[in-house]
């Protein structure tokens, strides 16, 4: 029996004209709050207000970055701007050892040697043979 599978559902139907109804709202809602701005202010007070809000308008309704529309970078800013941010300080030896004097040279590839022994991990013979096991382990019981 064939199944019909829905076909291109992230694109948004056109409600108004050339305009989906998110992009409407955003065209209608930067206008309005031009128009208040404009009538509430002195235009010399209201011009920057009044071009923010018309720039910030234009980008949400047609600006896209990567196929994505504006809203979505603007919504990753602000959770950038407001969540904890967690900062890892961790001591290079590399870099400690640029700091010692010239009259004590060190061999660079005893450096790089150091530094490549210190983040491989250890695997043993056992270790394998106990990965390898719980592997084969595993894939018995998934298919039963």
């Amino acid at each position: 029996m064939d199944f019909k599978v829905p076909q291109f559902i992230e694109i948004e139907d056109k409600i108004f004209g050339p305009f989906s109804f998110k992009q409407f709202l955003y065209l209608a809602g930067g206008a309005g709050i031009i128009y208040l701005l404009y009538k509430a202010l002195p235009f010399i007070l209201a011009l920057i207000p009044i071009l923010i809000v018309g720039g910030l308008s234009l980008a949400l309704t047609f600006y896209r970055i990567n196929d994505k529309p504006f809203i979505f970078i603007l919504e990753a800013y602000f959770k950038y701007l407001l969540k904890d941010k967690l900062y890892i300080w961790k001591k290079d030896k590399q870099a400690s050892a640029k700091n010692i004097p010239k009259d004590n040279p060190i061999d660079e590839t005893e450096l790089l040697k150091e530094n490549v022994t210190n983040y491989m991990p250890k695997l043993s013979e056992s270790k394998l043979k106990d990965i390898s096991w719980s592997l084969d382990i595993l894939d018995v019981e998934e298919n039963h």
